[in-house]
């Protein structure tokens, strides 16, 4: 595995705190009705992407995941301006506005969605691995999933193909409690999630999904097996969301004292403690990131504010093209 570094360590504060930022001005903004629709954000969980991240290569790697999906792609690499117009529905937006909150993509930055079916991107994950295999690829796909879509049969489907086919892939539930509003304690009589990889013989396990430096490990082995021809990796990471489900939630089946407890581990704080106990950075050097990230929150915001609607003429151009039926051009 690539070494986990000072120079990575100050990448994961700033990426996360970013990530933190980025999401808490669209739950503003959501407030405001500039944002519209469904949102579902990912505070609390963000070392699950930044400790996956170190363990990819981002030169061929894919990624593809459920709904919690705006800083994903950022991380990949896609201009977080677009990210943030998208959710506003310009036609600057990653998806010229027509995609929204649930549906962000990028082929060129190999991020596959942003899916709204529950458990919809289980099988399409294993299907961009398979299509790795078919043409000989060097590369894996991570399909990340909640532990609500674990109880779709989608899941036991895309695990069954996926061993028999050993096809080169990280499936890993993002367990952050509840699945909505309800606790996996009430949706099933086992909680150790991992252990539905057992029963197709598939390697699992837990890991802490709070700390990027375990995620990165547990990622990398999972990595390495699925592009060496070991097939496919099935992990439950350990995490914990901030906020709802989404915006709408009123959170009645938690505490505010359950919150706060898991706020003691945040995977933010978890980074600058390292960086500030070997003395990678002063708490000045922090500050000066922590305003670097504030004014690009702020740019994209205003990239998104000043952006225009998409007109009323795209909504017949990105139709799907026929050749015996050439009475709608395909231009985009």
């Amino acid at each position: 595995m690539k070494k986990i570094t000072k120079e990575v360590y100050l990448k994961w504060y700033e990426d996360m705190s970013f990530w933190r930022k980025f999401e808490d001005k669209l739950a503003a903004v959501y407030i405001q009705q500039k944002v519209r629709g469904f949102l579902h954000l990912y505070n609390g969980q963000e070392a699950v992407l930044a400790g996956s991240l170190h363990a990819m290569d981002l030169t061929k790697d894919r990624m593809i995941t459920a709904y919690r999906n705006h800083v994903q792609p950022i991380g990949l690499g896609v201009d977080p301006r677009r990210v943030m117009a998208e959710l506003y529905g310009k036609v600057t937006g990653t998806s010229k506005g027509m995609g929204g909150s649930m549906h962000i993509f990028s082929k060129e930055h190999r991020f596959y969605g942003g899916h709204g079916i529950v458990g919809g991107q289980i099988p399409l994950g294993a299907g961009l691995a398979f299509a790795d295999k078919y043409f000989k690829r060097d590369s894996v796909t991570l399909c990340y999933m909640g532990d609500g879509a674990v109880r779709q049969g989608s899941l036991h489907e895309a695990f069954n193909l996926a061993m028999l086919w050993q096809l080169p892939v990280v499936f890993i539930c993002e367990n952050n409690g509840y699945a909505m509003g309800t606790s996996v304690a009430r949706t099933a009589h086992t909680t150790d999630i991992w252990k539905l990889g057992l029963g197709y013989e598939m390697p699992c396990g837990p890991v802490d999904g709070m700390d990027p430096a375990i995620v990165a490990k547990e990622v990398d082995k999972a990595v390495e097996r699925a592009r060496t021809g070991g097939g496919p990796t099935f992990l439950e990471m350990k995490t914990y969301r901030y906020r709802g489900h989404s915006m709408s939630d009123a959170q009645h089946y938690r505490t505010k004292e359950e919150v706060e407890e898991y706020k003691k581990i945040d995977p933010i704080t978890q980074v600058k403690d390292i960086i500030l106990e070997k003395g990678y950075a002063s708490e000045e050097d922090l500050k000066k990131i922590d305003k670097s990230v504030k004014d690009l929150v702020s740019e994209c915001e205003k990239f998104a504010e000043e952006s225009d609607f998409p007109p009323i003429e795209q909504l017949y151009e990105t139709v799907y093209e026929q050749k015996d039926y050439p009475f709608l051009q395909h231009k985009l």
